[in-house]
Parts: C-alpha cells; sequence; structure tokens
C-alpha cells in the first residue's frame, strides 16, 4: 500500500512514527508538506502535484495538519479525497474539529455531556452571557487555539469581564466555560483508532497551573478507563466523523465531561505513558479501511 502523509515537518515524533510503523509493515510511505501542493480542479480531470511532479496511485492519506495551515490543508486533503484516495480523517471532519465552538455544538446535539459554555459578540450583552454560565471561576477559551495556547482562567467575575474586553479588542473569536475544580487540574486523553480506545493517558498540569497540556509542563501516566469513559470517547469521535482522535475528558462530580476533541493528535505523550505501539494501530487501520 501507498501511504501519504501531510505533515509540514519530517522531524516530528508523530510524523517519524508514522513512516516507521508503516515501513515495518511493508508499506511505501511518503511525507508531503501540504504547503507545496498544489491542485488542478476541472470537470473529470482533479489533479494534485507536489515540487513539480503528479502525485498517483496513493492508497491512503493521514493527515497531520497543523493549525497554522487549516485552510490549504485540508483544501489538499479534500482534493485527494475527490481523487479516490482513503483518508480516516476526511477534510469536513478535521474542520469540524478545529473549530472549539462548532465542535461542542454538534457533540451536544449528540446528547454527550460537558462544561456548561456559553459565546457572545455584542460587548452589551457580557453580563447576561456570564449570567447564564453561572458565578466564576470562568475558564476562556479561544476557539482555534490548541496545546493550551489562548486558554484564561479568571477567578472573580470582573476578572471574566476584562479578558473577552481583551479577546474582543484583538478581535478573536473565543467562548467561556464553567471551571471543573474537582478535576484537579487532571484530564484524561484517550486516543480512538476506528471504533475502539486504543491507548489512554491521565494528564496532571504543573504546580500552579490549571491546563494538563504535556506541552504545559504537566505530565501523563498510564490510565485505567471506565466502560462509560470508552464510550464517551468513541461516539465523540464518530460524530464528527474522525477515524483517528484525540479525546479529552475530566472526570467530575457529575460523571465524564467531554472537554474537547482532537483531529491531530500527538503520538509522543500518548505512547511514552501508555507503552503501546499507537502508530501501528493506525497503519492497521488504514490496511483495514483502504480500497472499501
Amino acid at each position: 500500500m501507498k501511504i501519504a502523509i501531510l505533515s509540514r515537518n519530517t522531524r516530528l515524533y508523530s510524523t517519524q512514527r508514522l513512516v516507521e510503523a508503516a515501513r515495518e509493515r511493508g508499506h511505501v510511505v511518503r511525507v508531503l508538506d501540504p504547503l507545496r501542493c498544489y491542485v488542478r480542479i476541472a470537470p473529470g480531470n482533479m489533479e494534485i502535484r507536489y515540487k513539480g511532479k503528479a502525485l498517483r496511485d496513493i492508497d491512503a492519506v493521514i493527515p497531520r495538519i497543523g493549525t497554522q495551515s487549516t485552510f490549504y490543508g485540508t483544501a489538499v486533503l479534500r482534493q485527494l479525497e475527490m481523487m479516490g484516495v482513503y483518508t480516516p480523517n476526511p477534510s469536513d471532519a478535521v474542520l469540524r474539529a478545529r473549530d472549539k465552538l462548532r465542535c461542542l455544538q454538534i457533540l451536544a446535539s449528540h446528547g454527550l455531556q460537558m462544561p456548561v459554555t456559553v459565546f457572545g459578540d455584542n460587548p452589551d450583552d457580557t453580563t447576561d452571557v456570564l449570567a447564564m454560565l453561572g458565578e466564576p471561576p470562568h475558564v476562556i477559551k479561544l476557539n482555534e487555539g490548541s496545546q493550551g495556547t489562548g486558554v484564561v482562567l479568571a477567578e472573580k467575575r470582573s476578572a471574566s469581564q476584562s479578558v473577552i474586553e481583551a479577546f474582543r479588542g484583538l478581535y478573536a473569536n473565543f467562548l467561556v466555560q464553567e471551571f471543573i475544580a474537582e478535576a484537579k487540574g487532571s484530564d484524561l486523553r484517550c486516543f480512538v483508532v476506528g471504533n475502539k480506545v486504543v491507548a489512554a493517558m491521565q494528564r496532571d498540569a504543573s504546580p500552579g497551573e490549571f491546563r494538563a497540556n504535556l506541552h504545559r509542563g504537566g505530565t501523563a501516566v498510564k490510565a485505567t478507563l471506565s466502560p462509560q469513559e470508552k464510550r464517551i470517547a468513541i461516539k465523540a469521535a464518530g460524530a464528527l466523523g474522525l477515524g483517528i482522535a484525540g479525546v479529552d475528558l475530566l472526570r467530575s462530580n457529575r460523571g465524564p465531561l467531554l472537554l474537547e476533541v482532537n483531529a491531530s493528535p500527538g503520538l509522543e505523550g500518548i505512547e511514552a505513558a501508555s507503552g503501546l505501539d499507537v502508530a501501528g494501530n493506525i497503519v492497521k487501520h488504514l490496511e483495514q479501511n483502504a480500497g472499501r
């Protein structure tokens, strides 16, 4: 099988592990920088080229599209889909997950429990928007942030209003969520491949920090999930149309709460914490589904 990986950096751990796993199983694999791909769109003659040469006979593509290249990267992925190339994460599914607000709206419509979330655009409505949410602390998030960037904890209502005003001044899209204090700075990352959770880890925030992201100094250990947590993770990935997803959950007093879904989850932390071959599971999924 010929596999393409859309990634801007061949040296990234996740990209390297996918290449290794594919080659170990006898596949031909190539890493493509999506920003170096360019396309021809015409009825009955869709074409994609890379550094001057046509891309042909690709059986499957794994998108590893960063937030800075979402628009162009998903356009390239869409072109490959239209040329009949299989991908576990279609372009529309990546776009659903990348937009936090849209993602939460879809997941809520499927009955998945999550922290209460509000958003509003007009400054005149800020007081009532926060009243809909309830008492602080509040978590204020940029709509397209990643790895914990653009996430602020406001301890008081006045602080919430100040942060909201600052984000509005930057013309940024954001949402506001209730703070789940009993999670104590910990969350669960569930790695979904197909209709199965293949690995899970618990991430714990560093002292004085409320974000559990490993890029923010958090630590991770292997996690044992309950059947309910597994069901939520699988249902969330399926609701967005993702065959590969990192689903983040919080353990709360009212049960597991869905935090967000990542369409390009990193492999380094989850493989180190779980000791499992997550990259190999992804390649097996391609083998089982490409060509169907």
